[in-house]
């Protein structure tokens, strides 16, 4: 279980997490909450559904979402990166994208943006429903993951590929 190797490797490690979700309201810091342990790496995590919450609560400028829109690596960087500092914890995770089943501003149900920040940067990961992508690099050498299924199965896959972003960087 991914939330289980995580915790594992925070606590060898003296380090913590915190989340700031956008599309996935809670999901990813509840799965790391299920498992026995949390409690010693796990500093909290921010619920962003509405805009305004990205910047009141993860310090995600207002500038920065009228010119890239709240479903962009621009802003899933500065979500990661405001929570970790709100939230004083070594890592922080950040999801920002569309369960669907409608688009948004553009953007097709299962696009979805990751950031992870940690004590060597911030790195965004890109995923999509869109069944033509085969390639799991993008133009930039971004990594991309490929989501599908209906709303809750798009939540559930963004969590997970979530978690396997940050075990990867830890």
């Amino acid at each position: 279980m991914l939330a289980a190797e995580i915790i594992r490797a925070l606590a060898r490690k003296g380090e913590t997490v915190a989340f700031c979700e956008s599309l996935t309201a809670g999901l990813a810091s509840a799965t790391v909450a299920d498992v026995s342990g949390a409690s010693t790496v796990l500093r909290g995590g921010l619920i962003t559904y509405a805009t305004d919450l990205k910047v009141d609560l993860a310090n995600v400028s207002q500038e920065l979402i009228d010119a890239h829109g709240v479903v962009s690596e621009e802003v899933a960087a500065a979500m990661a990166a405001g929570t970790r500092k709100v939230c004083h914890s070594t890592w922080a995770v950040s999801l920002t994208g569309v369960a669907g089943p409608d688009s948004q501003d553009g953007h097709p149900a299962g696009e979805v943006f990751i950031g992870c920040a940690g004590p060597d940067g911030t790195l965004v990961v890109r995923a999509v429903n869109d069944s033509s992508v085969s390639a799991h690099t993008g133009d930039g050498g971004e990594r991309i993951q490929v989501l599908s299924g209906d709303r809750n199965a798009i939540r559930t896959q963004a969590v997970d590929c979530a978690l396997e972003l940050l075990l990867k960087r830890l």
